[in-house]
């Protein structure tokens, strides 16, 4: 995967009614250790990493690059949202698309975070490159994942058998470009 290109980054945090999309920061790394060892986090992600690996693998400040936004609920990071350039998708209609992924926190679940935050980024990617499709994959299987796809308004483009399960992949047409 590679950045977002001539972009600035990082933006102004990215403010909605409940949360802050932010650079992630020092603050930020026990948030990372947990959403990357966590096996809920991990069901459909091909499963978690030990955390004495994370801990061990992850800087004091984790990476801060471009596309990589900390999601922030009441001054603590519950999750994370990705858009990164998929440079080595194994689909044709993914390749050198800009992927949205995310993670959040077990405890943040079912409060419509996802969505929301998911919303602010692409909402903030329309301005940055107005015209950029945005696509996204996840397993089928992955119910939640499935309903916030649509809800974000991304529509099946094929479905395919990768990591021993059966993948969703998903494309956004582009926000109109307004004059």
């Amino acid at each position: 995967m590679e950045d977002l290109g001539s972009v600035p980054w990082p933006p102004e945090p990215i403010r909605t009614e409940r949360l802050v999309l932010r650079e992630p920061e020092a603050g930020d790394r026990a948030a990372f250790v947990e959403l990357l060892a966590s096996p809920e986090v991990h069901t459909y992600l091909g499963g978690p990493r030990p955390r004495d690996e994370v801990e061990g693998d992850l800087p004091a400040v984790p990476e801060r690059w471009p596309g990589s936004f900390a999601v922030d609920l009441d001054g603590e990071m519950i999750g994370q949202v990705l858009l990164r350039r998929a440079t080595g998708h194994r689909r044709p209609a993914a390749a050198g698309r800009l992927d949205l992924g995310y993670l959040f926190l077990p405890r943040a679940w079912g409060a419509g975070y996802a969505a929301e935050a998911c919303a602010a980024a692409l909402g903030w990617l329309a301005g940055a490159l107005p015209g950029e499709p945005v696509v996204l994959t996840t397993q089928s299987a992955n119910a939640g994942s499935m309903r916030l796809a649509a809800k974000l308004g991304f529509v099946e483009v094929e479905r395919f058998e990768a990591w021993g399960a059966e993948q969703w992949l998903g494309r956004r047409a582009p926000s109109p470009v307004t004059p």
